[in-house]
């Protein structure tokens, strides 16, 4: 997964979320609850590519820090629950869909 409409067509999927850009600013579109509002992804584009923040249960957050270079601490956000995770192709899709999930349930 590369590109930011493959991760919102999954993000989307999740069930009962909208799309929303609230920074006034293209580049960020944000993935949000409808019941409650709260945001689980933010996505980016930054470096040449697409990133994606996460909100992620701490331990999870530092497990796939150590196991994907592509999984960094969150750029502009809480490092300690939120991890950006860079849609370079080198985190297999699997690992994508596993950590979106955690931040649907973690922001519920």
């Amino acid at each position: 997964m590369t590109t930011r409409r493959e991760f919102l067509e999954l993000a989307l999927s999740m069930g009962d979320c909208y799309t929303d850009s609230p920074f006034h600013d293209e580049n960020w579109v944000l993935v949000r609850h409808r019941r409650n509002r709260k945001a689980f992804a933010f996505t980016f584009e930054r470096q040449g590519q697409v990133w994606v923040n996460l909100k992620l249960p701490r331990d999870w957050g530092a497990f796939f820090r150590e196991v994907y270079p592509a999984v960094l601490p969150a750029y502009h956000m809480n490092k300690e629950h939120w991890s950006s995770v860079v849609l370079d192709g080198s985190i297999p899709e699997e690992e994508i869909v596993r950590m979106t999930e955690m931040s649907f349930e973690a922001t519920r």
